[in-house]
């Protein structure tokens, strides 16, 4: 019997002979990442004696001044046979009485490692600090969309309009058009795709190094932070957090434009004068109160939406209009404080590329005479010359992330890679995938000489009847058509092993991710008999009926083609047209051949949509299904073949493990029972007799296909 030790704020608790520690530990746990974290816990009963009761303060007696205060966790730690186990704290849960005196405190034990999903709570992406917001204008987006980036860029994605290449024809610019002709034919300057279709993404990687940076906590380089993971690295995501165009107001930081140009209309002037370009000044002698401040505004185009806000003495919200169209007014008024007075006004306007001709903004002042007598004043001041506010906006990156929650997006990946994770000595928390977490250890140990003979079993280890992988989000227009045609998500599998339904016990294993997984378009030129393909490959956010689609939060790899096939990009606002041949195309696939990599985010091997468009069928045909290592093929497949194995046998033993032995111990090491090895899937063990009751999986070799 080994001699269990606890300690409270260093001193040794006094406890009952047979009080026993009981550690389960899983691979379920290593593979859940709400699991990973929960550490262990152990609930005493231990006696009320002289030594508890003076660390205890005497609990039961609620007279003591200055008791314990079993309000907070104090701190704690457990030894085994003087050898340091766990560092945590205890919580007092409360003190058992026997004839009115104090017979045990009920205490429970906690390790200090804390629950990933209660560091991260319900919070979501868009918490995180994702400082790399980015000016959402025609320069920006069009540089964004060519030039080499590292976590902010550009896709050809389109949120609304469907692209169209057509080097023959091109129909009359028609604004309300759900198609663009990217073709840049000669003169048309009105034909391109408009820059504000697109929205900018950001590599995962990014958002991981924001959940270290707050939360303090630090994830390995074997999975996530290595450069040299491309099927990780190279990912990301769409930063669309609503359907259709980008928003101002709440989605975007607005860019005030300041009116520096009020001049003095004809009529009165009384009581207000210029105090610099824009600024003007109320200034009304003892008698006179200003009582309303008035301003008109009358854009050129009624339906541009604007803000205005009119500050006083330069830093004073007095006056608002947001998200506003057409004519409108804004009133100042005075109350019963006059605050009118003596005061200098500014006025600012913001809105993207928002314009006012001379004469369309207004000033005008009304006051009391002495004795209360109202007057109205006329127009005083107005706008000399046209004014227009900025093009741009501030494309707030965390008002623009996809709404979900961050365990959420961090399960997906889970889920996605068949990642496992552990927090080792230094508090780093590794994360690997399954098959890598198995192949980090050699270490194997023969138990024979500690096991007890007594009893095992072997049982059948058939958890599931069938396996299903798909993506959560399944509901953009291709995809959707793909799924009618296919009868089978875009992407997904599922399967029973040699076609059989197995009469296993349980649900079928499946996995789903939380993201969407959109089918991707390679465009052609219609204007050529017969249609040639294009370099050009972009994604069309629009659902089943083709219009716009939020969806789940999109992943997907960029491509960037250099020196491709020449398309347009046309500024709304000025009709200026560029002709670009560097862009970021969107793919499922990390490369563009399988020569140069199979790797792809299917589960299925589907056929790759840029070379399946493909006319020449020497490149096409087999090539379309070349990229053969999907995510099931490189990370699930060896563990699925293992569960439906003929020869998957479970073995439950039990052995009486030496301190040495389960102080070092691992999940990923192997068991070794007589002449066979084992993987570890469950182990409990009595930290006290080191009585350990294994579940086992036996050990198959397979050669990957």
């Amino acid at each position: 019997m080994r001699r269990l030790q606890l300690y409270i704020e260093d001193q040794r608790v006094d406890l009952f002979k047979d009080e026993s520690v009981s550690l389960t530990q899983t691979i379920k746990n290593v593979k859940d990442l709400k699991k990973v974290f929960t550490e262990f816990t152990q609930t005493f009963s231990v006696p009320a004696s002289s030594v508890n009761n003076k660390i205890f303060k005497h609990y039961y007696n609620f007279d003591i001044s200055g008791g314990f205060d079993a309000r907070k966790k104090s701190v704690a730690r457990l030894e085994l046979n003087d050898l340091p186990f766990k560092d945590g704290k205890i919580a007092l849960l409360g003190v058992e009485l026997k004839n009115n005196l104090a017979h045990t405190y009920k205490i429970t034990f906690y390790g200090n490692t804390v629950d990933l999903k209660d560091i991260l709570g319900d919070n979501e992406l868009a918490s995180l600090p994702l400082n790399q917001n980015q000016i959402y204008d025609y320069t920006n987006v069009k540089t964004r969309l060519q030039l080499v980036s590292n976590d902010i860029l550009v896709p050809l994605i389109t949120h609304t309009n469907r692209l169209i290449y057509n080097s023959s024809s091109h129909p009359v610019y028609d604004p309300e058009a759900t198609t663009n002709n990217i073709y840049p034919h000669t003169g048309a300057t009105l034909n391109g795709v408009a820059w504000n279709e697109f929205k900018y993404a950001i590599r995962l990687q990014a958002i991981i190094d924001a959940i270290e940076s707050k939360y303090n906590i630090t994830f390995s380089n074997d999975f996530f932070n290595d450069n040299t993971n491309e099927q990780f690295h190279n990912l990301f995501m769409w930063l669309h957090r609503k359907s259709g165009d980008v928003e101002q107001a709440a989605q975007v930081e607005v860019i005030y434009t300041r009116l520096d140009d009020l001049v003095v209309k004809t009529g009165s002037t009384e009581y207000i004068s210029t105090v610099s370009d824009g600024v003007i000044s109320v200034n009304a002698p003892v008698g006179v109160t200003p009582s309303l401040l008035r301003y008109q505004f009358d854009p050129v185009d009624d339906t541009a939406v604007y803000n205005v806000r009119v500050l006083r003495n330069g830093g004073i919200v007095v006056g608002e209009l947001n998200g506003v169209t057409s004519t409108r007014g804004l009133d100042i008024n005075a109350g019963s404080s006059g605050l009118i007075n003596n005061s200098t006004y500014t006025v600012e306007i913001s809105g993207v590329g928002v314009s006012f001709n001379a004469n369309d903004i207004d000033v005008q002042l009304n006051w009391l005479e002495p004795g209360g007598t109202p007057f109205t004043g006329s127009d005083l001041y107005h706008n000399n010359a046209s004014f227009q506010t900025e093009q741009d906006f501030e494309f707030n990156i965390v008002e623009q992330i996809p709404k979900m929650k961050i365990i959420d997006f961090l399960s997906g990946l889970f889920n996605m890679f068949n990642l496992t994770a552990y927090v080792n000595d230094t508090g780093t928390i590794v994360v690997r995938t399954l098959d890598s977490y198995y192949a980090a250890s050699t270490q194997v140990y023969n138990i024979d000489k500690y096991l007890d003979t007594t009893k095992s079993t072997s049982d059948v280890a058939l958890p599931f009847n069938q396996i299903n992988f798909s993506y959560k989000g399944l509901g953009t227009f291709l995809a959707k058509q793909f799924e009618q045609l296919t009868n089978s998500g875009w992407g997904s599998l599922g399967f029973t092993l040699d076609g059989d339904i197995y009469d296993a016990p349980s649900e079928p294993y499946k996995i789903e991710v939380p993201f969407e997984h959109m089918q991707f378009e390679r465009l052609y030129d219609a204007g050529n008999s017969p249609p040639t393909s294009i370099d050009v490959q972009y994604g069309y956010s629009v659902n089943e009926n083709q219009q716009p689609y939020i969806g789940e939060p999109l992943v997907f790899y960029p491509i960037r083609i250099v020196g491709g096939t020449s398309i347009r990009v046309r500024d709304t606002a000025t009709s200026d047209v560029d002709d670009i041949v560097n862009y970021y195309i969107p793919s499922n696939s990390l490369a563009l051949l399988p020569s140069t990599s199979k790797t792809n985010i299917h589960f299925q091997n589907e056929f790759n949509e840029y070379l399946a468009n493909e006319p020449d069928s020497l490149v096409a045909g087999d090539n379309a299904l070349g990229f053969t290592d999907t995510i099931f093929e490189t990370e699930y497949k060896e563990y699925i073949q293992d569960v439906f194995s003929l020869s998957r046998r479970l073995l439950k033993i039990t052995a009486y493990l030496p301190m040495k032995v389960y102080y070092n111990l691992q999940l990923n090491d192997l068991i070794e029972v007589g002449q066979s090895r084992y993987k570890i899937n469950s182990m409990k063990t009595d930290l006290t007799t080191g009585k350990t009751e294994f579940e086992l999986l036996n050990t198959i070799l397979w050669s990957r296909i």
